[in-house]
């Protein structure tokens, strides 16, 4: 090969072997990579990485104790050289297949520890062998050299026979698992591994054995110190005259590259389970949902509701928002609250902000460190390890989760607690922007309810509104209503929605509302007008707002006789219902949107009418009768016939059937107010 590949480390030229017509390969440095392979190597044995660990390039190989011979080579320099020896390896177009090479490896000249491996096929000869009937012993010479290879350096070796039972001890089972003889023969093999695993195992075994073909598989092993480990055990049949007589196989310990991989797994899972959500308790429960079962049979996630450090010495309420249970075990309820004493371990973990690990006797927890509630349901889960994890989020403790591990499973480690801990941090800057923009909710709503005050109580007249949040925007928006008595005694009705649903339009609702107030107390105007210079105000305050609103002005127009003036400006038309439940919409003063500036300079016109007895006046946003995809005037004509409906209910009655009955899309928040005026015989009365 050429570039940097073509001279060994000692001057060696690598490229003449590169047209060579026996394989070669060069095995180099410390931890022993492939740092050479020529045309004739590639050919027989596949493309493998070079610069790759000579045993990661190699991990279908079957016969792993051919690395040991790599090894011995370099530890002693003395040469080996193998005949007819057996190579089973995996290729891509045609699975795993079995050849024969002879081959020798020795320590490559130069300043590294470096060998050199030739290699020659001699699979068309073997077969020729045995097509002529070789004998027995020279079938059994073979094997014994095969088995003797594996066990020059694999950990775990092992021989069966062809119902898959151990026929011979094994030296490396023995000192990993501590399981002798007695309990190793037949089936006993099974009960080293991890209960949960043995089916599996055995089903994926059975089934190697009755296809002939060689077997490859993860279990965890119970060691001689009682922990479990995960390890992969790669299996082979060996033939005698076309027919399996016994299998061969090893376990080697992967518990490391066990580890890293789950805890790629894991983080990647959290990448997504967190994207899926928008609000910090669904993220939390997802990530919970991701902790158990991978790393606990049982979790649960407390949210500090006000986001803010506790000071030393005080008690801790907490939400729990979510929990998790491995399929089988009972479940705490996913809801509640909880108070925490003050030198309770969980309020000290919270205010120290580092987890707290604890491993403890199957089913008894310590009373003092969880509530009680918590601690009942460790205990009859038999549990044996919990962890209490704060979770910061921008440098406060936001929330607490809580996981543990229950019966014979393996107790949390540190490990564990680290992954965790990468985890939550992995989802840090998700939970950070759902924590901000719910603060922001927050501050929005308290804004949005503090301005929604209630109607005044004025004599002769009955006023109702009601104000309804969309679970889609959080309970943030920008629809409004006003209502207050003038000192001429009219009463003024007001209804609007400033464009958006986020604090700046809850901002821009109370301006828009302040302003209008303003300027009806200014002077006594038609609503039109005062919608006008409503419009030509907003260029100066808000120049870069929008909103609709709609107007209405009740006052005595003669004895006994009400007269209303209103006007709307890009707002859905006030809607009159008769006593007799005929419904009708205002739209004689309909104007153009507010916030146009110089776009729109003209007159905003206005309307009056008078007010019969027992009529009812509704003001309301769009909210109430929009719908995605449908022409606004079918929603208009179902709240004329609702209103209709509704028409002789008392005004409560009336205002809340609008908002039960009417399907509305549930993707606005909406508002409405509505006025009626008393009928001949209860103003008579009063």
């Amino acid at each position: 090969m050429g570039g940097d590949r073509a001279r060994g480390d000692g001057g060696l030229a690598l490229e003449v072997f590169d047209r060579a017509p026996v394989a070669v390969a060069l095995i180099a440095g410390p931890d022993h990579r492939l740092a050479y392979t020529n045309d004739a190597f590639r050919e027989m044995f596949g493309e493998r990485p070079v610069g790759q660990r000579v045993r990661e390039a190699f991990r279908d190989l079957v016969q792993r104790g051919y690395f040991g011979l790599l090894e011995r080579v370099l530890e002693t320099g003395e040469p080996v050289t193998l005949e007819e020896a057996p190579v089973s390896l995996f290729f891509p177009d045609r699975g795993y297949e079995e050849r024969f090479f002879s081959f020798s490896l020795s320590r490559a000249p130069g300043e590294g520890p470096a060998v050199l491996s030739v290699a020659v096929d001699v699979t068309d000869h073997v077969a020729a062998v045995r097509r002529a009937g070789a004998t027995a012993d020279e079938q059994r010479r073979v094997l014994r050299r095969f088995q003797s290879l594996i066990r020059v350096s694999a950990e775990i070796v092992w021989v069966t026979n062809t119902a898959g039972e151990p026929v011979e001890p094994s030296p490396g089972w023995e000192r990993v698992t501590g399981q002798t003889w007695e309990g190793f023969r037949g089936m006993g093999w099974t009960r080293a591994l991890h209960p949960d695993d043995r089916e599996a195992a055995v089903r994926s075994w059975k089934r190697a054995i009755s296809q002939a073909r060689p077997w490859r598989y993860v279990y965890r092993l119970r060691t001689v110190g009682g922990d479990y480990r995960h390890f992969e055990v790669n299996a082979a049949p060996v033939y005698e005259a076309g027919d399996v007589v016994e299998w061969v196989g090893t376990c080697a310990d992967i518990e490391q590259r066990w580890r890293r991989d789950r805890r790629r797994r894991l983080l990647d899972r959290t990448a997504a389970a967190t994207a899926e959500h928008t609000g910090p308790r669904e993220m939390l429960g997802a990530v919970a949902d991701v902790i158990v079962p991978a790393l606990a049979d049982g979790c649960g996630v407390h949210l500090l509701p006000d986001y803010v450090d506790r000071p030393d010495g005080a008690p801790l309420l907490t939400e729990r928002v979510a929990t998790a249970a491995r399929e089988g075990m009972p479940r705490q309820p996913p809801f509640g609250q909880e108070w925490y004493p003050a030198d309770s371990g969980f309020t000290r973990t919270v205010q120290r902000g580092r987890p707290l690990h604890h491993t403890f006797a199957p089913g008894r927890p310590p009373a003092d460190m969880l509530p009680e509630g918590t601690t009942a349901w460790l205990a009859a889960s038999n549990a044996n390890s919990v962890v209490v994890m704060p979770v910061a989020v921008d440098g406060t403790v936001a929330a607490v989760v809580t996981a543990a591990v229950c019966g014979d499973r393996q107790p949390l480690g540190q490990d564990d607690v680290d992954l965790m801990r990468q985890m939550f941090d992995h989802a840090h800057d998700a939970l950070s922007s759902a924590i901000e923009y719910q603060r922001t909710q927050r501050v929005a709503l308290a804004l949005q309810h503090g301005l929604l005050a209630e109607p005044p109580v004025v004599p002769g007249l009955e006023i109702v509104a009601r104000y309804r949040a969309s679970p889609a925007t959080a309970e943030v928006g920008g629809d409004w209503y006003d209502s207050f008595v003038l000192p001429d005694g009219a009463v003024v009705l007001a209804i609007g929605d400033a464009t958006g649903h986020d604090l700046a339009a809850a901002v821009a609702m109370s301006q828009l509302r302040n302003i209008l107030r303003a300027l009806i107390v200014d002077r006594p105007e038609p609503p039109g007008r005062i919608l006008r210079r409503l419009n030509i105000a907003m260029e100066t305050l808000i120049p870069d707002g929008s909103a609709t609103c709609a107007l209405a002005r009740v006052q005595e127009s003669g004895p006994g006789e009400l007269r209303l003036d209103y006007a709307a400006a890009g707002h859905p038309p006030p809607l009159l219902v008769g006593p007799d439940g005929r419904s009708r919409l205002l739209e004689e003063a309909s104007n153009p949107l507010l916030g146009l500036g110089l776009l729109y300079d003209g007159p905003y016109d206005s309307a009056a009418l008078n007010l019969m007895p027992g009529c009812t006046l509704l003001l309301y946003t769009d909210g109430l009768v929009e719908r995605p995809g449908e022409n606004l005037s079918a929603g208009l004509d179902r709240l004329c016939h609702e209103a209709g409906l509704l028409a002789r209910r008392p005004l409560p009655a009336f205002c809340d059937g609008l908002l039960t009955h009417l399907p509305t899309a549930g993707i606005d928040d909406l508002a409405l107010i509505a006025l009626r005026v008393p009928d001949a015989e209860v103003a008579a009365g009063s």
